[in-house]
């Protein structure tokens, strides 16, 4: 094998951004090779991949753990576990800048800082839409309208410019 089962896994693409790669959406946490005994069907060893969804229940994991171990098989790694972890949840400061900048030039809104919360204290609900400081990304207008909480996926909201008057996404800050 010419390349480490991380760059590997680092090029596997997010199902539903397939701008971003696992690793520019920051949901590959960490790719390890472990050694093992060689048997029957060749050299021993296993490929260990955490990943995080971006949130609970979010159902790319499935298409997200299927496209990490096929791309790892055809590399050459034969045994690859693919696990969740939760813990820390995942947050929209993992988005890579590269990630951010292909966002950006496929046509959506990058998010801004994530909310930050006392470890300890618990969170607040809120029911009204969340106001967020953004612009359009084909124009740069900040005129900008809600259209809908939720886009194509709970990730993303939908807005519209008031200015060039385009629909957009917007990658919401979690």
């Amino acid at each position: 094998m010419t390349s480490t089962a991380y760059d590997v896994a680092a090029t596997v693409t997010d199902p539903e951004l397939p701008m971003l790669t696992l690793e520019d959406l920051g949901v590959l946490r960490s790719v390890e090779e472990h050694d093992g005994p060689e048997g029957p069907e060749g050299p021993g060893g296993w490929v260990d991949v955490a990943i995080t969804p971006t949130y609970s229940g979010c159902p790319a994991m499935a298409s997200m753990r299927d496209d990490l171990a096929h791309r790892l098989r055809d590399a050459g790694y034969d045994d690859v576990r693919v696990r969740v972890e939760l813990t820390p949840a995942w947050s929209s400061d993992w988005i890579t800048a590269r990630g951010r900048r292909a966002l950006a030039e496929a046509g959506y809104s990058t998010p801004g800082p994530a909310p930050r919360h006392a470890a300890d204290a618990p969170v607040t609900l809120n029911l009204s839409p969340t106001r967020r400081a953004i612009a359009c990304p084909r124009c740069g207008s900040a005129d900008v309208e809600l259209t809908s909480e939720f886009g194509a996926t709970a990730c993303k909201a939908l807005y519209r410019c008031a200015a060039c008057l385009e629909p957009f996404e917007h990658v919401k800050e979690i």
